[in-house]
Protein backbone atom coordinates (compact mmCIF):
# COMPACT_ATOMS: atom_id res chain seq x y z
CA UNK A 1 0.00 0.00 0.00
CA UNK A 2 1.26 3.46 -0.98
CA UNK A 3 -0.12 6.42 1.00
CA UNK A 4 -0.02 9.75 -0.86
CA UNK A 5 -0.40 12.82 1.34
CA UNK A 6 -1.43 16.16 -0.08
CA UNK A 7 -3.44 14.14 -2.58
CA UNK A 8 -5.53 17.04 -3.88
CA UNK A 9 -2.56 19.40 -4.33
CA UNK A 10 -0.48 20.16 -7.42
CA UNK A 11 2.01 17.35 -6.79
CA UNK A 12 -0.19 14.83 -5.01
CA UNK A 13 -2.97 14.85 -7.61
CA UNK A 14 -0.42 14.39 -10.39
CA UNK A 15 1.23 11.56 -8.44
CA UNK A 16 -2.08 9.74 -8.06
CA UNK A 17 -2.55 9.92 -11.83
CA UNK A 18 1.02 8.65 -12.35
CA UNK A 19 0.49 5.72 -10.01
CA UNK A 20 -2.89 4.92 -11.54
CA UNK A 21 -1.51 4.91 -15.11
CA UNK A 22 1.46 2.82 -13.98
CA UNK A 23 -0.89 0.24 -12.50
CA UNK A 24 0.60 0.62 -9.04
CA UNK A 25 -1.67 -0.92 -6.47
CA UNK A 26 -2.98 -0.48 -3.94
CA UNK A 27 -2.82 3.29 -3.52
CA UNK A 28 -4.48 5.50 -0.92
CA UNK A 29 -4.88 9.29 -1.12
CA UNK A 30 -4.99 11.47 1.99
CA UNK A 31 -7.18 14.56 2.10
CA UNK A 32 -8.55 16.77 4.84
CA UNK A 33 -12.06 16.61 3.34
CA UNK A 34 -13.13 13.43 1.56
CA UNK A 35 -16.33 15.11 0.38
CA UNK A 36 -14.37 17.46 -1.87
CA UNK A 37 -11.85 14.92 -3.18
CA UNK A 38 -12.00 13.38 -6.64
CA UNK A 39 -9.42 10.66 -7.32
CA UNK A 40 -8.80 8.28 -10.23
CA UNK A 41 -10.82 5.08 -10.19
CA UNK A 42 -9.31 2.50 -7.88
CA UNK A 43 -7.59 5.03 -5.59
CA UNK A 44 -8.84 4.74 -2.02
CA UNK A 45 -9.73 8.01 -0.29
CA UNK A 46 -8.93 8.54 3.38
CA UNK A 47 -9.35 11.60 5.60
CA UNK A 48 -6.66 13.06 7.81
CA UNK A 49 -4.62 16.18 8.54
CA UNK A 50 -0.81 16.24 8.29
CA UNK A 51 -0.74 18.90 10.99
CA UNK A 52 -2.34 16.41 13.41
CA UNK A 53 -0.47 13.10 13.41
CA UNK A 54 -3.16 11.45 15.55
CA UNK A 55 -5.63 11.85 12.68
CA UNK A 56 -3.55 9.60 10.39
CA UNK A 57 -4.00 6.28 12.16
CA UNK A 58 -6.50 4.89 9.65
CA UNK A 59 -4.58 6.33 6.70
CA UNK A 60 -1.31 4.70 7.74
CA UNK A 61 -2.79 1.30 8.54
CA UNK A 62 -1.34 -1.21 6.08
CA UNK A 63 0.81 1.34 4.25
CA UNK A 64 4.34 0.29 3.32
CA UNK A 65 5.36 3.43 1.39
CA UNK A 66 4.62 7.06 2.26
CA UNK A 67 4.74 10.15 0.07
CA UNK A 68 5.16 13.05 2.49
CA UNK A 69 5.08 16.81 2.02
CA UNK A 70 7.20 19.00 4.28
CA UNK A 71 5.90 22.17 5.86
CA UNK A 72 2.91 21.14 7.97
CA UNK A 73 4.68 21.23 11.32
CA UNK A 74 4.04 17.73 12.65
CA UNK A 75 6.43 15.77 10.44
CA UNK A 76 8.37 14.18 13.33
CA UNK A 77 5.15 12.84 14.84
CA UNK A 78 3.88 11.65 11.44
CA UNK A 79 7.16 9.81 10.82
CA UNK A 80 7.03 8.17 14.25
CA UNK A 81 3.46 7.04 13.60
CA UNK A 82 4.45 5.76 10.15
CA UNK A 83 7.24 3.64 11.56
CA UNK A 84 5.00 2.22 14.29
CA UNK A 85 2.42 1.10 11.71
CA UNK A 86 4.98 -0.60 9.47
CA UNK A 87 5.86 1.96 6.77
CA UNK A 88 9.17 0.95 5.20
CA UNK A 89 9.99 3.77 2.77
CA UNK A 90 9.33 7.52 2.85
CA UNK A 91 9.59 9.82 -0.17
CA UNK A 92 9.80 13.39 1.15
CA UNK A 93 9.25 16.60 -0.82
CA UNK A 94 11.64 19.14 0.66
CA UNK A 95 13.10 22.17 -1.16
CA UNK A 96 16.18 23.05 -3.16
CA UNK A 97 16.64 25.99 -0.79
CA UNK A 98 18.27 23.51 1.62
CA UNK A 99 21.15 23.61 -0.89
CA UNK A 100 20.87 27.13 -2.26
CA UNK A 101 19.81 29.27 0.73
CA UNK A 102 20.25 27.20 3.90
CA UNK A 103 20.17 30.37 6.04
CA UNK A 104 16.51 31.09 5.26
CA UNK A 105 14.01 30.08 7.98
CA UNK A 106 11.96 27.84 5.67
CA UNK A 107 15.14 26.12 4.46
CA UNK A 108 16.19 25.43 8.04
CA UNK A 109 12.76 23.94 8.72
CA UNK A 110 13.04 21.70 5.65
CA UNK A 111 16.54 20.68 6.71
CA UNK A 112 15.17 19.65 10.11
CA UNK A 113 12.45 17.54 8.46
CA UNK A 114 15.05 15.90 6.21
CA UNK A 115 17.04 14.98 9.31
CA UNK A 116 13.94 13.50 10.92
CA UNK A 117 13.39 11.35 7.83
CA UNK A 118 16.99 10.16 7.79
CA UNK A 119 16.85 9.37 11.50
CA UNK A 120 13.47 7.64 11.32
CA UNK A 121 14.76 4.11 10.83
CA UNK A 122 12.85 3.82 7.55
CA UNK A 123 14.30 3.86 4.05
CA UNK A 124 14.06 7.33 2.52
CA UNK A 125 14.27 9.34 -0.69
CA UNK A 126 14.38 13.14 -0.57
CA UNK A 127 13.19 15.36 -3.41
CA UNK A 128 14.40 18.97 -3.51
CA UNK A 129 12.47 20.87 -6.18
CA UNK A 130 13.17 24.45 -7.18
CA UNK A 131 10.37 26.99 -7.57
CA UNK A 132 7.17 25.55 -9.07
CA UNK A 133 5.83 26.65 -12.45
CA UNK A 134 2.46 26.69 -10.70
CA UNK A 135 3.57 29.64 -8.55
CA UNK A 136 2.47 31.79 -11.47
CA UNK A 137 -1.12 31.04 -10.49
CA UNK A 138 -0.58 34.00 -8.14
CA UNK A 139 -0.98 36.13 -11.26
CA UNK A 140 -4.27 34.63 -12.39
CA UNK A 141 -6.64 37.24 -11.01
CA UNK A 142 -4.53 40.16 -12.21
CA UNK A 143 -4.34 38.63 -15.68
CA UNK A 144 -8.07 37.95 -15.83
CA UNK A 145 -9.11 41.33 -14.43
CA UNK A 146 -6.46 43.65 -15.88
CA UNK A 147 -4.44 41.73 -18.47
CA UNK A 148 -1.22 42.56 -16.64
CA UNK A 149 1.45 40.97 -14.45
CA UNK A 150 3.41 43.23 -12.12
CA UNK A 151 6.50 41.45 -10.82
CA UNK A 152 10.12 42.09 -9.78
CA UNK A 153 13.23 40.68 -11.47
CA UNK A 154 11.37 40.29 -14.78
CA UNK A 155 14.45 39.34 -16.78
CA UNK A 156 16.12 36.87 -14.40
CA UNK A 157 15.75 33.29 -15.58
CA UNK A 158 15.27 30.43 -13.11
CA UNK A 159 14.66 26.75 -13.92
CA UNK A 160 11.07 26.47 -12.66
CA UNK A 161 9.70 22.93 -12.50
CA UNK A 162 6.34 21.54 -13.59
CA UNK A 163 4.78 19.89 -10.50
CA UNK A 164 3.95 16.85 -12.63
CA UNK A 165 7.68 16.21 -12.99
CA UNK A 166 8.08 16.12 -9.21
CA UNK A 167 5.26 13.59 -9.21
CA UNK A 168 6.94 11.57 -11.95
CA UNK A 169 10.16 11.29 -9.95
CA UNK A 170 8.19 10.43 -6.81
CA UNK A 171 6.33 7.66 -8.66
CA UNK A 172 9.60 6.07 -9.74
CA UNK A 173 11.06 6.36 -6.22
CA UNK A 174 7.94 4.78 -4.72
CA UNK A 175 7.62 1.89 -7.15
CA UNK A 176 11.11 1.01 -8.39
CA UNK A 177 14.23 -0.14 -6.54
CA UNK A 178 17.47 1.80 -6.25
CA UNK A 179 16.26 5.11 -4.87
CA UNK A 180 16.66 4.57 -1.14
CA UNK A 181 19.11 6.92 0.53
CA UNK A 182 19.10 9.27 -2.46
CA UNK A 183 18.57 13.04 -2.51
CA UNK A 184 17.43 14.50 -5.82
CA UNK A 185 17.62 18.17 -6.84
CA UNK A 186 14.77 18.78 -9.28
CA UNK A 187 14.45 21.59 -11.82
CA UNK A 188 12.85 22.27 -15.15
CA UNK A 189 14.82 21.79 -18.41
CA UNK A 190 15.88 25.42 -18.81
CA UNK A 191 15.89 28.81 -17.18
CA UNK A 192 12.80 30.90 -17.85
CA UNK A 193 12.30 34.57 -16.99
CA UNK A 194 9.15 36.20 -15.64
CA UNK A 195 8.77 37.98 -18.97
CA UNK A 196 8.98 34.66 -20.82
CA UNK A 197 6.48 33.09 -18.42
CA UNK A 198 4.02 35.91 -19.05
CA UNK A 199 4.44 35.50 -22.82
CA UNK A 200 3.82 31.74 -22.53
CA UNK A 201 0.68 32.30 -20.45
CA UNK A 202 -0.56 34.90 -22.94
CA UNK A 203 -0.09 32.45 -25.81
CA UNK A 204 -1.75 29.60 -23.92
CA UNK A 205 -4.72 31.67 -22.76
CA UNK A 206 -5.22 33.43 -26.07
CA UNK A 207 -5.18 36.92 -24.62
CA UNK A 208 -2.84 39.87 -24.43
CA UNK A 209 -0.94 40.12 -21.16
CA UNK A 210 1.48 42.93 -20.31
CA UNK A 211 4.51 42.37 -18.09
CA UNK A 212 5.36 45.35 -15.89
CA UNK A 213 8.53 45.14 -13.84
CA UNK A 214 8.27 46.59 -10.33
CA UNK A 215 10.91 47.19 -7.67
CA UNK A 216 11.59 44.99 -4.69
CA UNK A 217 10.07 47.43 -2.23
CA UNK A 218 6.72 47.50 -4.02
CA UNK A 219 6.76 43.72 -4.48
CA UNK A 220 7.51 43.27 -0.79
CA UNK A 221 4.55 45.44 0.23
CA UNK A 222 2.23 43.33 -1.92
CA UNK A 223 3.58 39.96 -0.77
CA UNK A 224 3.86 40.84 2.91
CA UNK A 225 0.11 41.46 3.04
CA UNK A 226 -0.57 37.73 2.64
CA UNK A 227 2.81 36.04 3.27
CA UNK A 228 4.16 38.10 6.15
CA UNK A 229 7.30 40.25 6.23
CA UNK A 230 9.90 37.51 6.70
CA UNK A 231 8.45 35.09 4.14
CA UNK A 232 8.05 37.88 1.59
CA UNK A 233 11.74 38.74 1.97
CA UNK A 234 12.71 35.10 1.51
CA UNK A 235 10.53 34.68 -1.58
CA UNK A 236 11.99 37.80 -3.16
CA UNK A 237 15.52 36.53 -2.51
CA UNK A 238 14.62 33.31 -4.30
CA UNK A 239 12.98 35.15 -7.20
CA UNK A 240 16.21 36.98 -8.00
CA UNK A 241 17.24 39.15 -5.09
CA UNK A 242 19.91 36.74 -3.83
CA UNK A 243 21.18 34.70 -6.77
CA UNK A 244 23.88 32.05 -6.63
CA UNK A 245 25.12 29.40 -9.03
CA UNK A 246 23.21 26.60 -7.32
CA UNK A 247 19.89 28.41 -7.65
CA UNK A 248 20.56 29.01 -11.35
CA UNK A 249 21.71 25.46 -12.13
CA UNK A 250 19.59 23.33 -14.45
CA UNK A 251 19.61 19.70 -13.28
CA UNK A 252 18.81 16.74 -15.53
CA UNK A 253 17.49 14.65 -12.63
CA UNK A 254 14.00 14.24 -14.06
CA UNK A 255 15.41 12.73 -17.24
CA UNK A 256 17.88 10.51 -15.38
CA UNK A 257 15.31 9.13 -12.95
CA UNK A 258 12.23 8.82 -15.19
CA UNK A 259 13.76 8.43 -18.65
CA UNK A 260 11.66 11.37 -19.90
CA UNK A 261 12.85 14.96 -20.21
CA UNK A 262 11.43 17.52 -17.79
CA UNK A 263 8.45 19.50 -19.06
CA UNK A 264 8.99 23.10 -20.14
CA UNK A 265 7.21 26.09 -18.66
CA UNK A 266 5.43 26.42 -21.99
CA UNK A 267 3.97 22.97 -21.38
CA UNK A 268 2.75 24.00 -17.94
CA UNK A 269 1.15 27.13 -19.42
CA UNK A 270 -0.52 25.05 -22.12
CA UNK A 271 -1.86 22.67 -19.49
CA UNK A 272 -3.36 25.53 -17.44
CA UNK A 273 -4.19 28.26 -19.96
CA UNK A 274 -7.89 28.18 -19.12
CA UNK A 275 -7.18 29.38 -15.57
CA UNK A 276 -5.98 32.73 -16.92
CA UNK A 277 -8.83 33.45 -19.34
Amino acid sequence: MILVTGATGNIGSALLRELHLAGAAPVRGLTRDVRRASFPEGIAVVEGDLAQADSLKAALEGARSLFLLSGFGAEAEVLAAARRTGVEHVVLVSSITVQTHPHLPAARENQAVEKSVKDSGMAWTILRPTQFASNTLWWAQSIRDQGVVRAPYADIGLPAIHPADIAAVARVALTEPGHGGRTYALTGPERVTVRQQVAAIAAASGREVACVEIGREEAHRQMASFLGEETADAVLDLMGGDLNDELLTVHDTVLRVTGTAARSFQQWASDHGAVFR
